[in-house]
């Protein structure tokens, strides 16, 4: 609305700035033009305030000349110099870096009409829409139109452009000052008016950007005249920013000039615009070499716990392999003693770096394709496939050890027993044959009567049946000998030497029994007389004390049993000995009865007896005395195999006991084994909750280690009552340590491919959404079997593209692709990653466009750590333009990145 006051006319203003806005500048919302129509705040009869106008008069005359100096000329005065178009023209052609129409070169009030028109015409094809400024009032001189297209071109050409987190122009600039000087007291940027009276925020700028220029500690706030005259002397000399306003003029002015300190400040943002692309090329960089030193950290770590890991291994399995064998069966149970102890204390902290190491391998690999690097390759020997099959070799190699440990506690058992029970048969032999040879060898015959040498011969007969009955005895040693050495018992060569002994006696005895034989039936011919009843006790008493003595041999004899039904065996065959019994006593009797009957025939005919029995040394007493012992010994048979039974029972028990617990573990190991192939099916929730929920999945399960610990136990009391067989289970103690350390395995992969999800979403930016999608695509084809089917449904097609994807996803063309590979592949197509050529750029910001950089400037705009990091692992640069110190970053960045990105 317009008004006339006298003879001045007075425009008003609406309330949306200080000045006024033409009512007729329209635009639609957000259009280029919009940040001209908030600022075109000029009308050609608005009273500016003079301190205003003369601030702005020396601000873009300066801002002008810093211009127009670079095409050799420059201006006085800024409403006048301007008249013409000329230098006006030349202007625009130095700030936009473009060439204008060729100005008109007459002297003419309408060729500079013509050159001002021109000028504004390329204002406005710059998406400026010029208002109330025309060409005639710049060429009359219109001071305040003059300065307000000026404004205009200030804020086109050095305003406009700035951009500052997402905010751009007047705001961008504001925010970018806030930024620089918010860690300097005194400073608070929050206008381009009041906040700049004291010079502490030019300062402020200047000291961030070169700290050896201001030494801003010195300065006070009370004295802003010094701070003022200091900032402007400083960037003239140092920043090639010309002095654009005077130090009085702002500190004596209630508001300074909101134009005049935007250009002023702007000036200062383009000046340090190359520190702050430095800046954030530096900052790029220790990004990368942030997760290139991380990596590499996790690479070492992931080396040494292969290395001990497999060395381990390596210094374990000789032991496994070891096949010494013990003499005892003592020594072998400190064996087994040992083995238990590998079992139970040495291998699951091993178990646990074992599952360690893949999970830091496959966080790692994840890390390092999210960082767009190369996938890890451990040194040779070192991969999780080389561990796998080491500790594949490992459990083979316990298995045999195990099974070796059983098999020698039976055969040295077997042999301890076969010692003793040979040792005694040696024994009994040997007190048989004691005098036999000198017996057989003598010549008593030749001075007998016939009736003594009939009793000799006798005798000799009943020797016969005795040494006949005793041949089943030798063979018997023989072939525990033979036994004994089949089985590699220690003391073999004592063991062949007294069965030799007894071999070679006993055949010396045959012989020398034949010879006896044949003088004693040479002798029978010439003597009639004989004895019947002592020649029948000889032959029925002999037989009786043959049977008694290996009566007595099986009641001594040791047994050893594995189960209730050889016990009972031993004991029913027991039972039926004891059956006879009553038969054996009416032998005995019966044969008593005939040396009875000897002594009546005797006392009836007055016969005197000469000694003992002449066909037989077995005297009645020596038979009474056997029986006795005989029937000593049933008893403590009985008791000694009514013992083994209830060990035998005992045993059973344990078997019971250990099954019971076995089955409950096996069926609790299956049932959470499919538990958890159903949860990472249908987990839900945000990943850190399924994590949490994982988590506590897993430590449940961890509270069942007590029950696994009670089977151990139970484990250990079979192993050392020899049990060797459970028909109550059909598991194993190895086959449940396996499913117990495949379930904690299990569970730990399943957290941490929630972690590798977590670590892909935040590394990413992925949202929770999008990953909810992914798991439900991937739960799709995967239960569909087609992967095809599923690219192609995402947008994906023809044969050339599905398998460049497949040759991502799936690269050593296993025919099967994981979650893992699947949202790497989604996440990488759907966000920026660094580049190898993004880094390289950052560098050859820091170099200053050379080709190569040097250790001061890496030194210098970067934190020391992450400098040194690289000049560590630069080559000497070696180009052409080379100088002394230089350094390839350009090798460096394709060292990170590998040669296939660039």
């Amino acid at each position: 609305v317009e008004v006339w006051v006298g003879s001045l006319k007075i425009s008003r203003w609406r309330r949306t700035g200080n000045y006024y806005h033409a009512a007729n500048n329209q635009s639609s919302v957000g259009g280029p033009q919009t940040y001209m129509e908030q600022e075109n705040d000029w009308d050609r009869d608005l009273l500016l305030d003079p301190a205003w106008e003369k601030q702005q008069r020396k601000t873009f005359t300066a801002w002008c000349n810093s211009h127009l100096r670079k095409a050799g000329t420059q201006i006085e005065n800024i409403e006048e110099d301007f008249r013409d178009g000329l230098k006006l023209m030349l202007l625009l052609e130095v700030i936009s870096g473009e060439r204008l129409p060729k100005p008109e070169r007459g002297k003419m009030r309408v060729h500079k009409i013509n050159n001002v028109n021109k000028a504004l015409d390329f204002i406005a094809s710059k998406g400026v829409k010029l208002v109330s400024i025309g060409a005639e009032e710049i060429v009359d001189g219109n001071a305040k139109m003059t300065l307000g297209m000026i404004w205009t071109i200030i804020l086109r050409f050095a305003i406009q452009d700035i951009s500052v987190e997402e905010t751009s122009a007047k705001e961008g600039l504001l925010l970018w000052c806030q930024r620089k000087t918010a860690p300097y007291k005194n400073v608070n940027v929050q206008n381009f008016h009041i906040s700049w009276k004291d010079g502490l925020a030019f300062n402020a700028l200047i000291h961030r950007h070169r700290p050896d220029l201001i030494d801003y500690d010195s300065l006070r706030k009370d004295d802003p005249v010094t701070n003022l005259n200091n900032a402007f002397e400083v960037a003239e000399k140092h920043l090639d920013i010309p002095k654009m306003l005077d130090a009085e003029d702002i500190v004596g002015t209630l508001r300074p000039d909101e134009k005049a300190i935007m250009t002023y400040v702007s000036c200062f943002y383009h000046a340090f615009s190359g520190a702050q692309k430095a800046e954030t090329a530096a900052n790029r960089i220790c990004k990368v070499l942030a997760v290139n030193q991380e990596n590499e950290q996790m690479m070492e770590d992931y080396e040494k716990l292969a290395s001990d890991l497999l060395e381990w291994i390596r210094r374990t399995i000789p032991w496994l392999e070891n096949r010494t064998q013990e003499k005892t069966v003592n020594d072998m149970q400190v064996k087994q003693e040992d083995f238990r102890d590998y079992r139970c204390v040495h291998k699951p902290p091993k178990v646990q770096e074992k599952c360690q190491l893949e999970i830091s391998f496959n966080t790692l690999q994840t890390k390092l394709r999210l960082s767009n690097r190369p996938a890890f390759m451990p040194s040779e020997g070192r991969m999780v496939s080389d561990i796998n099959k080491a500790w594949h070799n490992l459990e083979g190699a316990e298995k045999g050890y195990e099974e070796w440990i059983l098999s020698e506690i039976r055969r040295l058992e077997r042999l301890e027993h076969l010692a003793v029970k040979f040792h005694q048969k040696c024994a009994i032999h040997e007190s048989w044959t004691d005098g036999k040879e000198a017996m057989l060898t003598q010549k008593d015959y030749e001075t007998c009567t016939l009736s003594e040498v009939k009793a000799l011969l006798r005798k000799h007969e009943a020797f016969e049946s005795d040494l006949a009955a005793h041949q089943d005895r030798v063979e018997q040693i023989a072939a525990i000998a033979q036994e004994l050495n089949e089985l590699d018992y220690y003391d073999a060569a004592s063991v062949n030497a007294r069965c030799q002994k007894i071999c070679d006696q006993w055949d010396v005895l045959g012989e020398l029994t034949h010879k006896r034989k044949e003088s004693l039936e040479r002798t029978e011919k010439q003597l009639e007389s004989i004895d019947e009843l002592y020649l029948e006790y000889a032959k029925r008493a002999a037989p009786f004390n043959n049977w008694m003595e290996g009566a007595m041999e099986d009641l001594q004899d040791m047994f050893i049993v594995h189960n209730i039904e050889e016990i009972q065996g031993l004991i029913t065959a027991h039972e039926q000995f004891k059956s006879t019994l009553p038969e054996a006593n009416k032998e005995r009797e019966a044969i008593q009865s005939i040396q009875s009957e000897v002594q009546k025939i005797a006392q009836s005919n007055g016969i005197k007896l000469s000694g003992g029995n002449p066909y037989t040394s077995i005297t009645p007493e020596s038979i009474n005395s056997k029986w006795e012992q005989a029937m000593a010994m049933v008893p403590l048979r009985d008791n000694a195999l009514q013992e083994e039974l209830n060990k035998q029972n005992s045993n059973d028990t344990l078997r019971a006991t250990f099954a019971t617990q076995a089955n409950a573990v096996g069926a609790y190991i299956q049932a959470k084994m499919e538990e958890i192939g159903r949860i990472s099916i249908e987990m839900n929730g945000t990943l850190e909750d399924q994590l949490t929920n994982l988590k506590e999945y897993q430590k449940s399960i961890m509270s069942y280690t007590p029950e696994i610990n009670k089977l151990e136990g139970y484990h250990q009391h079979i192993q050392e009552a020899l049990i060797f067989d459970n028909q109550y289970t059909s598991y194993t103690m190895e086959h449940l340590r396996v499913g117990w350390e495949q379930l904690l395995t299990t569970i730990a992969r399943t957290i941490n491919e929630v972690e590798n999800q977590i670590l892909t979403r935040d590394a990413k930016g992925i949202s929770q959404e999008q990953l909810y999608e992914y798991r439900a695509s991937f739960n799709h084809f995967d239960k569909v079997r087609e992967f095809k089917a599923c690219l192609i449904s995402l947008g994906y097609d023809g044969e050339a593209e599905f398998n460049r994807i497949m040759g991502i996803v799936d690269p050593n063309g296993s025919g099967a692709v994981t979650f893992q590979a699947f949202i790497d592949f989604m996440s990488t197509e759907t966000t920026d990653r660094d580049t190898a050529d993004q880094v390289i750029a950052s560098f050859k910001i820091l170099a200053a466009d050379k080709n190569y950089i040097t250790a001061d400037e890496l030194r210098r705009e970067l934190p020391p750590d992450q400098a040194e990091y690289c000049i560590a692992r630069m080559a000497p640069y070696t180009g052409p333009d080379a100088v002394p110190g230089a350094l390839d970053y350009m090798s460096f960045s394709t060292a990170l990145y590998g040669e296939s990105d660039l």
